[in-house]
């Protein structure tokens, strides 16, 4: 993957957590003060988590986007372009 793709793919998987963070905040808050902040900081992910998807996506109409397994199982082996395994 392009580091210009790992960089989109890691802002997105961010502003899950940032969203992740500010429900747990908000569910766990004590004042309104809490609830501000834990409010501004979804509205931002969100906003940040829905310019990263169209950016993927114009890289991927591009044909720049390419997904990498860094997992070895059955579904996704470690083979670069081109080369099969006919051991299976």
């Amino acid at each position: 993957m392009k580091p210009c793709d790992q960089n989109i793919k890691k802002t997105i998987e961010l502003t899950r957590e940032m969203i992740r963070v500010a429900d747990r905040g908000d569910k766990d808050r004590e004042d309104t003060g809490c609830g501000v902040l834990y409010g501004v900081m979804r509205d931002a992910a969100y906003k940040i988590l829905q310019l990263a998807e169209k950016e993927k996506e114009r890289h991927q109409a591009k044909g720049w986007w390419q997904e990498e397994c860094h997992e070895v199982n059955e579904h996704c082996s470690p083979q670069r372009p081109g080369h099969h395994d006919h051991s299976r």
